[in-house]
């Protein structure tokens, strides 16, 4: 039946599915044990929900097995680090740079659920995709998707640029064999970290990743973090670009999640430039949207403060001084004593 299920899935968009019970031991201690050491910041959701995220029976009642599935996005490495060693050009994560893989993601997985409908029968049943609290590579490295790499993301032989999404399913699927992993001596994603967020292997301090800090972190960002964010405007993908197994990654199959409003190009005073309303209308269907374009233009002023000086810089930032956010204000204002002093010292 599993064969069947995948070849379902695969017809769907999917580039693996796997099978995991609804029981997850030894989960829970170690995601109390990062909540206590409070390296998920201000997240306070990932606190409230606690240990639910380790109990899917409880998220879900009922739930025998949970499937677990893999959609691919667009790796683009090469592009990638040309884009990092330019400061004038703006760095998207690649998975940021199409179509907002959240609902595309749970309407294939509703899809699915209606084709094991119609070979299995009624069942009961709930899709996610990043949008409750499960702890989806805890569920995958259970199953033959992937193993758990040491920057905490699920790994393949292909890398690891994807998304993932889960049925949880009253159906009862044996579970695969858990899959072997493959870092073994590496440590290349720990030391490429430009804030040294991996504290040790497989944790991750939310509070000093550039992820968390561009996106979901509304507060102002730590000023002696600020010059190690680099032109990264939203989103990092420094420990997967230097990955060892994303050199095997491959093309996705989908369209969905290729570059839009040319992202992958952009400089920083391009997008600086996008008022609100251009902001909402450039970024209408992606995942960027939901920062809101006050928190877009504190991560361009910062990645602005640590381009070379320019004059259009300057400008640039000067024109937006007076900004209603006393927290833009700030960022706006540490930009331009940055500039200033690129100006006075241009090595520094």
């Amino acid at each position: 039946m599993k064969p069947t299920l995948r070849q379902c899935a695969s017809e769907l968009g999917f580039s693996d599915l796997g099978f995991a019970t609804a029981r997850l031991e030894g989960a829970e201690e170690r995601l109390m044990d990062w909540l206590s050491a409070g390296y998920h910041g201000s997240m306070d959701y990932m606190a409230r929900h606690g240990a639910t995220r380790a109990r899917p029976t409880e998220l879900v009642p009922g739930t025998c097995s949970i499937l677990t599935a893999r959609m691919d996005y667009p790796p683009g490495a090469q592009e990638a680090w040309s884009t990092l060693e330019d400061p004038r050009r703006a760095y998207v994560a690649r998975y940021a740079l199409g179509r907002d893989y959240h609902k595309l993601m749970r309407q294939r997985l509703q899809k699915l659920a209606g084709r094991i409908t119609e070979i299995l029968g009624p069942f009961s049943y709930r899709a996610f995709s990043d949008s409750a609290p499960v702890m989806e590579v805890e569920i995958a490295r259970r199953t033959r998707l992937g193993w758990e790499g040491k920057h905490t993301l699920l790994l393949t032989r292909q890398g690891s640029w994807f998304f993932l999404g889960e049925l949880f399913t009253s159906l009862p699927f044996q579970p695969d064999p858990p899959h072997v992993p493959h870092c073994g001596d590496c440590r290349a994603c720990i030391e490429v970290c430009p804030t040294q967020a991996i504290r040790s292997p497989y944790r991750l301090d939310a509070r000093r990743c550039i992820s968390y800090l561009t996106i979901e972190h509304a507060g102002p960002i730590a000023v002696e973090l600020r010059p190690l964010l680099g032109n990264r405007i939203y989103g990092c993908d420094d420990c997967q670009l230097i990955c060892p197994w994303n050199r095997f990654a491959r093309p996705p199959a989908l369209p969905d999640f290729l570059p839009r409003h040319n992202l992958d190009q952009a400089s920083l005073l391009q997008l600086f430039a996008w008022d609100e309303a251009t902001f909402l209308a450039r970024l209408e269907g992606s995942p960027i949207r939901r920062i809101g374009h006050e928190r877009w233009l504190r991560n361009l002023a910062v990645a602005l403060g640590n381009a070379p000086y320019r004059s259009d810089i300057v400008s640039a930032l000067e024109a937006r001084a007076d900004h209603p956010s006393a927290q833009l204000r700030e960022h706006l204002q540490w930009a331009l004593e940055r500039q200033h002093l690129a100006r006075r010292s241009p090595s520094a």
